[in-house]
């Protein structure tokens, strides 16, 4: 049976459409519709449940150690109040997960990772922990929050003290007081636009949202849904557990090798990345140029050869035009190639493009 959030029945209030997710009952989009939702992010603010999510710390002398061998990226510079963004692999070099990292202090971390893989994340650091470290599974302790959009600043204003708040991308403080509610604040998000993730008590957590959406009235903050957050994803390239990632997967064929530190004494998976050398694919954004949309699951042709199959898509609400995402044959990965998508058995006309398909402007 699904679980609720703490903001379950403020999504019911709100006239939310529920639908199970990832083990939860959350909404998938408002009265006000995905479209509308995913402009508001785009152009104002929104605001998502994302009490979903799992946190697990690592905890103790050897965390960081621990840390460097169970994760591809490098923490071994990372500075205290910083976030950092990580792949798992597996032994054969596939991701396991991809998850944030908070640096509490040097022995205690905190991993934000996908709910629907929240256990088996949690089972797989505790069967690969080694020394004296702490795995602990605090999920249920948190709500979590996302304020996505330009105006965020302007909200977070109104409810709490802006010296007081994360200031630089990837970056937290801890007991800020928000609208009166203790919260962990990053600057951190999966939209694609500058924001705020807010960590607090689950039963903190439904006047936390309701005083944002109060204090946001006047800078357009509408509450937000799944089905936004998804568009919003991927129109800013950002990959997703179960579509572009999986355990066959490797993180140089998802895109992610910044995030992949071949120069590490060791990590798990790293020798079976380096016995597969080059991928022979990787991915790619499309943007069709026939009428159609091109969901997950469709093959890339080239010619009449297929070399690939799309990973996610739909309908880029803002940038205005079909995208998708899509593992394809390398020799074919070049910017400007003309391919075929088979959608349904409809041939539709694509072109590999720049990812990610929008880039927010730069503010100070």
């Amino acid at each position: 049976m699904e679980k609720k959030t703490p903001l379950y029945d403020l999504h019911v209030r709100l006239q939310g459409k529920i639908v199970p997710f990832a083990g939860y009952l959350l909404p998938v989009q408002y009265p006000t519709g995905v479209i509308a939702e995913h402009n508001a992010v785009r152009r104002a603010c929104g605001l998502f449940d994302v009490s979903h999510m799992g946190e697990i710390w690592v905890e103790g002398p050897d965390a960081l150690n621990n840390l460097q061998r169970m994760l591809t990226n490098d923490f071994s510079g990372m500075e205290t109040g910083r976030v950092r963004y990580s792949p798992i692999c597996n032994e054969r070099g596939g991701i396991v997960d991809d998850l944030i990292v908070y640096k509490f202090a040097e022995e205690k971390y905190l991993l934000v990772v996908n709910a629907a893989n929240k256990d088996k994340d949690y089972s797989w650091f505790q069967q690969h922990a080694q020394g004296d470290v702490t795995i602990t599974d605090s999920s249920a302790q948190y709500a979590q929050l996302a304020l996505q959009g330009p105006n965020a600043p302007a909200v977070m204003a109104r409810v709490a003290d802006a010296d007081k708040l994360p200031t630089k991308y990837y970056t937290f403080r801890d007991h800020v007081d928000v609208a009166g509610v203790d919260c962990l604040a990053s600057r951190t998000g999966y939209t694609g636009e500058l924001g705020y993730e807010l960590y607090c008590k689950p039963e903190a957590a439904e006047g936390l949202a309701e005083a944002l959406l109060k204090a946001g009235q006047q800078e357009g903050l509408i509450p937000c849904g799944l089905g936004a957050r998804d568009t919003l994803r991927l129109e800013a390239g950002m990959p997703l557990y179960g579509h572009e990632m999986n355990d066959d997967i490797t993180p140089l064929q998802a895109g992610l090798d910044f995030f992949v530190k071949m120069d590490k004494p060791d990590f798990i998976g790293k020798q079976a990345l380096i016995e597969r050398g080059e991928p022979k694919q990787i991915r790619v954004g499309l943007a069709l140029t026939d009428r159609g949309i091109a969901r997950e699951g469709s093959d890339v042709y080239k010619d009449d050869q297929r070399i690939g199959q799309t990973t996610s898509g739909t309908m880029g609400p803002f940038v205005g035009k079909a995208i998708a995402m899509a593992l394809i044959d390398r020799e074919y990965a070049t910017v400007g190639e003309k391919l075929i998508v088979d959608v349904r058995g409809r041939k539709l006309a694509a072109e590999v493009v720049e990812l990610p398909f929008y880039t927010r402007a730069k503010t100070k």
